[in-house]
């Protein structure tokens, strides 16, 4: 049986993959590929390839739509947002417009789903007043264990225009850490080569980071955070190779830790520009992270 889907204006130009997995069914490339290889989906009734760039109002045909979900053993389930849940994250919410919204993202929740993990920021928001008829589309990235500043984008054009931003660094962000060790210095730059590993291959990506020193006390320093790079894991790595981990980093560290205690890296600010209007945020501390910061270090 044959199924007709439209493509929108949120989609315009973008892959047919990436409109598949995100409309249809989050599927591997490689069925995607089959199923147009078997002729079971077309577009504008002629047969197509996984890069095509869709266009708004494109009619996409698939044969065996249900027959496939069917077949399809490991499905991911979306998560079901409660009353809670949808009370809890109305107090997270920073900023709401109509193109983007933005958050104090708590730790410990990653942004997108993935193996280990069911609860994500994306599918709760799927859930909310927020993202009603809309889908929302992630600009940049926060670890699963870091809190604070995130921005979602409420459409693809401030989708792009954000992931853009970000990409010649005209959003600017400051991170709150607090670290293992008494740190000396009171500004520092760091330049690192750091190595990644993608499907057994090696890759070295340069990183950039400033670091200033807010306030040192017994073996704990509380610093200032400004990426200029945007690597994985970048401020934690970088911390770690000149001897200061975070607290609670249980990945990059050089000791045992403390399993109750959380990452204490903090997103606390972001800036920028669009259409000459300037954007500041600030997201509050968790609580753990303020509570850790007065006994530790502020309260001597």
């Amino acid at each position: 049986m044959k199924k007709i889907f439209k493509v929108n204006k949120d989609f315009n130009n973008s892959r047919f993959d990436k409109w598949f997995k995100s409309k249809i069914l989050d599927v591997p490339h490689s069925l995607i590929e089959k199923l147009i290889r078997k002729r079971s989906i077309k577009v504008n009734h002629k047969r197509t390839k996984t890069s095509y760039r869709v266009q708004t109002n494109d009619l996409v045909e698939i044969y065996g739509l249900e027959v496939l979900k069917k077949n399809i053993k490991k499905k991911r389930s979306i998560y079901k947002v409660s009353a809670i849940d949808k009370k809890r994250y109305d107090s997270f919410v920073i900023e709401n417009n109509e193109n983007f919204l933005v958050i104090n993202k708590p730790a410990g929740i990653p942004i997108q789903p993935g193996t280990k993990s069911h609860k994500n920021i994306l599918d709760l928001l799927k859930g909310t007043k927020y993202f009603t008829d809309k889908s929302p589309f992630i600009v940049h990235r926060l670890d699963k264990e870091t809190s604070g500043i995130l921005i979602i984008a409420k459409n693809r054009e401030y989708a792009q225009l954000l992931t853009s931003l970000f990409r010649i660094r005209k959003i600017h962000k400051t991170y709150h850490a607090i670290v293992n060790g008494k740190v000396s210095f009171n500004k520092k730059t760091l330049i690192d080569n750091l190595i990644y590993f993608e499907n057994n291959k090696k890759i070295t990506q340069k990183a950039i980071s400033h670091i200033k020193l807010i306030k040192s006390q017994n073996d704990f320093s509380f610093l200032e955070l400004n990426p200029i790079s945007g690597r994985k894991h970048q401020l934690r790595k970088q911390l770690l190779n000149i001897g200061f981990p975070i607290v609670g980093d249980r990945k990059y560290s050089i000791e045992k830790l403390n399993k109750k205690v959380n990452l204490m890296l903090h997103a606390r600010k972001i800036k920028f520009m669009i259409n000459n209007i300037k954007y500041n945020f600030e997201a509050d501390y968790p609580n753990e992270f303020l509570n850790f910061l007065n006994t530790k270090i502020k309260s001597h």
